[in-house]
């Protein structure tokens, strides 16, 4: 079994690259790939279960995923909890344990919605928790600085770094800033940070070389992998709902022995 440890090794030289998946299938075949690691993406995860991306998903649901991921892979597998479900710090620390309990090896939380003092508090909660259970996560500390624009372009770096600052004291083992894509800023950003790194994928974005000689530790699809997927599936299902035409939903598939090969037995 793969831990946290496992994990948090994946972050100390090189990038790490996670294709982010959103259920035990695409976990599984993201590993066949190569992958040294799985992450999940909140949006795939959620309209998978039929539900808005956004802290709107059930516990329930998360932990199901959690499960089956865990069944499938014998990489280290991070699971994205958004806002840590979980109305108040007490509630997401009982969220965040089931989920390391079932054997995630990280977890992604983010200050979007809560602000950064109380994700700290939170943080600095779970870590306690995390302890006196002898269990363990790589905890990545999502700031939506740039996401939600929550500073003006030329004061976004500082912002995050402060916020990196204060997610390391109080037990962060990484730090995401989703929607950077400038080089002046990823560099400095990886350069002045006090914990790994993580950006996500966007249009433009410099490619993994690069983005490895300036010390970014990790790269995330985040849920474009996912939009891909449903964009696929919208133009096969529309054109076989107008047509009835087989070719279409036949042609440039993976086969099927091949998908049913990667799956571990019941």
């Amino acid at each position: 079994m793969t831990t946290a440890a496992d994990f948090r090794r994946l972050h100390q030289d090189g990038l790490l690259i996670l294709p982010n998946a959103w259920d035990a299938g695409s976990a599984r075949l993201v590993e066949s790939l190569g992958a040294k690691a799985v992450a999940t993406t909140s949006a795939g995860v959620a309209w998978t279960h039929g539900y808005k991306d956004g802290d709107q998903m059930p516990l329930a649901p998360l932990l199901h995923t959690v499960k089956t991921i865990a069944r499938a892979v014998s990489i280290p597998f991070s699971i994205d909890m958004e806002g840590g479900y979980g109305a108040s710090i007490s509630e997401v620390v009982e969220s965040v344990l089931a989920v390391a309990s079932e054997g995630a090896a990280g977890i992604n939380i983010e200050d979007g919605l809560v602000g950064p003092g109380e994700l700290a508090a939170r943080i600095a909660a779970i870590r306690e928790a995390l302890d006196k259970r002898g269990l363990d996560l790589f905890i990545n500390a999502r700031t939506d600085v740039y996401l939600r624009g929550l500073a003006p372009k030329g004061e976004q770096v500082a912002l995050c770094l402060g916020r990196a600052s204060v997610y390391r004291d109080s037990g962060a083992d990484g730090i995401f800033t989703p929607g950077v894509t400038d080089v002046a800023e990823i560099t400095e950003l990886a350069k002045d940070s006090p914990l790994p790194l993580n950006i996500m994928a966007r249009p433009g974005l410099i490619d993994a070389t690069e983005l490895t000689k300036l010390g970014v530790r990790r790269l995330s699809a985040g849920s474009a992998i996912s939009e891909a997927v449903f964009a696929h599936v919208a133009r096969l299902a529309d054109g076989f709902l107008k047509t009835g035409v087989s070719d279409g939903v036949t042609a440039d598939t993976m086969p099927y022995p091949a998908i049913n090969a990667l799956m571990p037995e019941a």
